[in-house]
């Protein structure tokens, strides 16, 4: 199976259609972007020399509304994996019905090896090269890997002195002085846990005694594990790209605790520390690839692509798989779950709380209003709930997995407003 993620978002795309017996001149459209941009940035390093770097955006379709994506920068970002985010764009904002297209940009770039001067440069220069083709009405940039409020920050600044007026609505995920929303940040996390909540009840599960296990400890996979903790879940086994930590025992960590140890050594450690004192008889360290094959209630694939594939799916111990990363699942590893009768709730509505936070705020500056946490929070539940029971119902109908189901009704939404 290749492991190119726009091969998967096609192969995700054709088993849909076929469900839902898609037109032909709809399926013609939607498997390949209606633009892509590819842009050089010059950027003037501290030392006085101009350095190159590569940009993207992919507007994959904008039937439903404007398009809508992150940025992301990373070193890996290439011009098939932005095509495959725009396309999981496209599906995610019709799965959770809200009226955005889909997009995704990025820079290839180590954004750790820049100063924060070099970082702002770059990011100036993004929004700079890409404001033609951007905007509150035409596509709306968000964060995503490596990116943050402060870097969005800089870009609505440098598209607002272009543009000649104040924009705040040509970006989210913008710091709250500039018109970010409150609760934007854990809204992907949140959201996640409204519908981890419902599957629980689907599966008649009980809180208290479901283990939880988070791979990926960045924004979102902290703030899952957070919530969840918080809830009353078991936290059994937590991770990042250098590796995690695992409870021998069953016993429940608090992720704040865990976080708190990464902070102080720049990694998660083996050991469970409270203050000085620190368990390594009851926790001990683990890799990426054995968290993934933990035995546990609710598996949370909170990283990067590809985790899941057809050399582990069969060692997967989970009850419920849980995307909360973009395309953690490979399509083949997607079948051998199936077939074993673990539901993989997918990605495009798992983690679709953080684009419709995204729209949140959006509305918000459009409005020039300022909402508060609670009403992020009160109107993020339905929304996230409708969709999660809309996909479930069609799963069942066509018997057929979570992933098809939640893409069946993305195509439905997405042809009524083309007009077929």
């Amino acid at each position: 199976m290749s492991t190119n993620p726009f091969a998967t978002a096609l192969a995700q795309l054709h088993r849909a259609a076929s469900i839902l017996h898609l037109k032909r001149d709809i399926l013609t459209q939607l498997e390949k972007p209606m633009r892509t941009v590819e842009i050089n940035i010059p950027v003037r390093m501290d030392n006085g020399r101009t350095r190159m770097f590569t940009g993207y955006r992919v507007q994959y379709n904008n039937a439903r509304g404007p398009f809508k994506g992150g940025i992301r920068f990373h070193p890996a970002v290439n011009m098939d994996e932005v095509k495959a985010l725009g396309f999981w764009m496209t599906i995610k904002c019709a799965t959770v019905g809200i009226p955005f297209g889909g997009s995704k940009g990025g820079v290839a770039v180590h954004p750790q090896k820049l100063s924060t001067k070099e970082l702002e440069r770059l990011s100036r220069g993004w929004a700079r090269g890409m404001y033609p083709v951007i905007g509150p009405d035409k596509d709306v940039p968000a964060p995503d890997v490596y990116t943050n409020p402060t870097i969005m920050g800089w870009m609505v600044d440098e598209y607002s002195n272009i543009a000649g007026k104040k924009t705040p609505a040509a970006f989210t995920g913008k710091p709250l002085a500039l018109g970010g929303l409150r609760g934007r940040e854990d809204s992907t996390a949140q959201g996640g846990v409204f519908i981890i909540q419902e599957v629980v009840k689907k599966l008649h599960l009980v809180p208290s005694q479901t283990r939880v296990v988070v791979q990926g400890f960045g924004n979102v996979g902290y703030h899952t594990a957070r919530l969840l903790y918080a809830a009353g879940y078991k936290i059994v086994a937590l991770s990042d790209s250098r590796g995690g930590i695992l409870s021998i025992n069953g016993q429940s960590m608090d992720p704040d605790v865990v976080m708190k140890t990464k902070r102080e050594k720049g990694m998660i450690d083996g050991c469970y520390c409270l203050g000085t004192v620190c368990d390594c008889v009851n926790f001990k360290k683990i890799t990426n690839s054995e968290l993934l094959t933990t035995s546990c209630d609710i598996l949370i694939p909170a990283a990067l692509e590809h985790q899941i594939t057809g050399a582990n799916a069969r060692r997967i111990k989970a009850k419920v798989v849980v995307e909360m990363a973009n395309g953690p699942t490979a399509p083949g590893a997607d079948a051998i779950l199936y077939r074993r009768r673990i539901p993989v709730v997918p990605d495009v509505l798992a983690n679709a709380g953080g684009v419709t936070g995204s729209y949140f705020e959006w509305v918000q500056n459009k409005e020039k209003s300022r909402w508060s946490q609670a009403k992020t929070l009160k109107k993020l539940r339905p929304l996230m709930l409708a969709s999660f029971n809309d996909m479930w119902r069609i799963s069942r109908k066509h018997k057929v997995d979570l992933r098809t189901g939640a893409y069946v009704l993305a195509l439905k939404r997405i042809a009524l407003a083309m007009g077929k």
